[in-house]
């Protein structure tokens, strides 16, 4: 074999070489331009300067939500705090308010016995009062059988006494 042959084989593997990597890159450019043309942009990119007013935009608004966050921590605080203080108080009205019914009933039950003794005291006037009211009757008779002059002022008593017992 000749160094003819040889560079000649050289030269053919080169040249094929170039040969497929001329194809390869012509290839790419070809399906490149090929899905340019099948998807355009029809839409313009966002330019930097869009998406950093964007940006700001977003933080401006993250700031004041993260302040409204904090005031309404600060709200709730209170408002748990009003809530405890309320719960301390119903606390408190509910002691009083047993208290209150303890005395209530103590009350009551001192009413029904003073009721209670008020009625028997009332029975026991009317019996002496009843009891005075017949003796008067009985020493009304027993005077009047005695002397008919007595009777007849004794009639006067009566009606007397009978207009003072309906005072």
């Amino acid at each position: 074999m000749s160094t003819n042959r040889l560079v000649l084989r050289r030269i053919t593997t080169v040249i094929g070489v170039v040969a497929v990597m001329a194809l390869g890159f012509g290839s790419i450019r070809a399906a490149s331009a090929w899905t340019a043309a099948s998807a355009p942009l029809s839409v313009a990119p966002v330019s930097v300067a869009n998406l950093q007013a964007d940006l700001a935009d977003e933080h401006a608004r993250s700031q004041a939500l993260t302040e409204q966050l904090h005031e309404l921590d600060a709200r709730s605080l209170e408002l748990e705090s009003a809530l405890s203080q309320a719960n301390d108080r119903i606390a408190s009205d509910t002691t009083h308010a047993t208290e209150l019914e303890q005395r209530l009933a103590d009350a009551s039950a001192k009413l029904g016995k003073l009721e209670t003794a008020i009625a028997k005291a009332k029975k026991r006037l009317a019996a002496q009062a009843a009891a005075a009211t017949a003796a008067a009757h009985v020493t009304r008779t027993s005077s009047g059988s005695t002397a008919s002059s007595s009777h007849h002022d004794d009639e006067h008593e009566d009606e007397d006494d009978d207009g003072d017992h309906s005072d």
